[in-house]
């Protein structure tokens, strides 16, 4: 998900140098800081990513918020970056949301087995949940969904890549803290060593660097 995981040459799969982005070169820095070999793979859709994490000892998913419904399931390292999540809405658009109560009676997309998405249903919201937030993009621009719901530094990076630039935030739904979610099958060892080095990294000012990139 741009800008925190995205492929440098623009397709749906890559791997370690191929995949740039916030999360992803912050937790290549952090690997790097304890010495951990690490690999980086990208692929689609992000449920077969997030299963395989769950049932492969060796895995990890990031980035990814940490809610409470998925706290047991993983060992935990970071927080790597952080995130607002928003409903977006086209820029000529005449929706106006007092609350998120508001959203109700509107289309609302969103990306499927997404923690936002998530969000929303778990408050009795409707949403009509793509496989990939690029079908998002072209819902909202061709009139079949009113609303969006995605990250505020995610949402205008996607939607350009469709080339579509006219969005405006018309409600901020939520702030979370992004992880690396690891396999429970792994080393407390290892964990401990990921889960010091992105507090050293941050009072070095590294982090910030890294996401001044972006």
């Amino acid at each position: 998900m741009p800008p925190f995981n995205v492929s440098v040459s623009g397709t749906n799969y890559a791997r370690d140098e191929g995949v740039t982005g916030i999360s992803s070169d912050i937790l290549r820095a952090v690997c790097g800081r304890a010495e951990v070999e690490c690999q980086q793979i990208l692929r689609f859709p992000w449920q077969r990513v997030y299963q395989q994490t769950l049932d492969d000892a060796g895995y990890g998913v990031f980035s990814t918020a940490r809610t409470a419904e998925r706290e047991s399931l993983f060992k935990w390292v970071g927080p790597i970056s952080r995130y607002d999540w928003v409903l977006f809405a086209k820029s000529d658009s005449p929706i106006q949301l007092a609350s998120i109560e508001d959203a109700r009676q509107y289309r609302i997309g969103g990306y499927k087995g997404d923690a936002k998405t998530q969000f929303l249903l778990d408050r009795g919201i409707e949403v009509q949940a793509a496989l990939r937030d690029a079908e998002n993009v072209r819902k909202l621009d061709k009139g079949q969904i009113d609303l969006w719901i995605a990250s505020s530094q995610a949402g205008p990076l996607t939607a350009g890549q469709e080339g579509v630039d006219s969005l405006k935030v018309v409600q901020h739904l939520n702030s979370v803290d992004l992880y690396l979610a690891l396999n429970l099958q792994t080393p407390d060892e290892l964990v401990q060593k990921l889960h010091s080095a992105p507090d050293a990294l941050r009072a070095e000012g590294a982090l910030k660097g890294i996401e001044a990139r972006y």
